[in-house]
């Protein structure tokens, strides 16, 4: 199965999935609103949101066995290992393995993440 086809939802309306804890966040602070999601690959597209004040250090530096693309939709993120911040509209993206993070949020942000497994199909 592969993630639904969906035409322009709310994902914020009552009959959806709303905004819930990020599994393995050490911090419990960080929400996700997962859009859509493949079962089978675990491939999703999610908003994370960061409260105001958040910091992942007890997180420690992240890295994925898989693709992400992220998108800060709102508000910025300091990169607490490259001392640089970014905001609204700033892109990355990140191969499997690329070591990002840990993060500190001062006036909170949301962000628009793609997270796949490469298809050489």
């Amino acid at each position: 199965m592969a993630k639904p086809e969906l035409e322009f939802i709310d994902p914020a309306a009552p009959d959806r999935v709303s905004w819930r804890p990020v599994a393995g966040d050490k911090t419990g602070l960080l929400e996700e609103m997962i859009l859509a999601e493949d079962p089978e690959t675990g491939d999703f597209t999610r908003l994370l949101r960061f409260p105001p004040g958040a910091d992942t250090s007890p997180n420690g530096p992240v890295h994925h066995d898989v693709w992400e693309e992220v998108f800060i939709v709102e508000g910025t993120l300091i990169d607490l290992r490259l001392q640089e911040e970014f905001g609204p509209g700033m892109y990355a993206c990140r191969p499997p393995g690329m070591e990002h993070g840990p993060w500190t949020s001062p006036h909170g942000a949301v962000t628009f993440e793609v997270r796949y497994r490469r298809n050489d199909g």
